[in-house]
């Protein structure tokens, strides 16, 4: 069985490929790199890739300039920084025109052609901060197009879209991940692009959240910590080998 997973290295698509990885023969991965400011996940991607031995890691460019409506692309623009009650609540800044249905178009002719019988992607329904291509109705309208439009499709082996997080929290997500021994501490959640992750974006803020009420440290290093996250309380997360 081969599967190709979406690992953008952040915490969901490390779980993600993690969980394809017990599942599949053959891992192949694929991370895209649209100018977005936390580039350092791209880093992360591959050493996530090297851990999980995947047979195959696509690392694909793409034009920023598609995408320049986005916080997370568009330097002038600042990333809003919002209090937890708020994240959810309408579609925010940080929202990239299409990224998923572009992604998981350039995922589905890399499976194809390499017979692939699984896309695994990280999207979580939950903790989805507001994006509309995470939701499952959205998956499910891209696996019409899958098997509507694609030669395996139409022949009856459709390739299917795999969302193992879609009904997790963050908690149930590092929880697992832990349990399955993923790589979380190589892992890279942060908007802001800096060395250490700034812990005031909604990414930091949901992933603090998520550690803390799994009860363990997050393994990466931030600037600077909300005030209701207390690391003093936590049990340490130790790196799988």
């Amino acid at each position: 069985m081969r599967c190709v997973v979406l690992l953008s290295g952040g915490l969901d698509s490390c779980v993600s490929a993690a969980l394809a990885r017990k599942r599949c023969k053959e891992l192949f991965a694929m991370t895209i790199s649209y100018g977005q400011k936390h580039a350092r996940e791209i880093e992360s991607a591959k050493r996530i890739g090297e851990f999980l031995g995947v047979k195959e890691h696509k690392f694909i460019d793409i034009d920023p300039e598609l995408f320049i409506s986005s916080s997370l692309i568009n330097k002038n623009m600042k990333i809003e920084e919002r209090g937890l009650e708020e994240i959810g609540r309408g579609i925010p800044s940080t929202y990239v025109p299409a990224r998923n249905t572009i992604f998981l178009s350039f995922a589905l002719a890399f499976a194809e052609s390499r017979d692939a019988d699984f896309i695994y992607l990280g999207v979580n329904a939950l903790d989805y901060s507001g994006y509309p291509d995470c939701r499952p109705e959205y998956i499910e309208a891209f696996q019409r197009v899958i098997d509507l439009g694609t030669k395996r499709g139409i022949e009856g082996k459709s390739i299917k879209i795999e969302t193992p997080l879609i009904n997790m929290g963050k908690k149930e997500i590092i929880e697992t991940g832990i349990r399955i021994g993923a790589p979380l501490h190589l892992t890279w959640s942060c908007y802001a692009g800096k060395e250490k992750a700034c812990g005031k974006c909604d990414s930091c803020k949901l992933r603090l959240k998520g550690f803390m009420e799994a009860g363990y440290r997050d393994p990466i290093e931030y600037e600077t910590y909300p005030e209701w996250y207390d690391y003093r309380k936590l049990k340490p997360f130790k790196s799988p080998s």
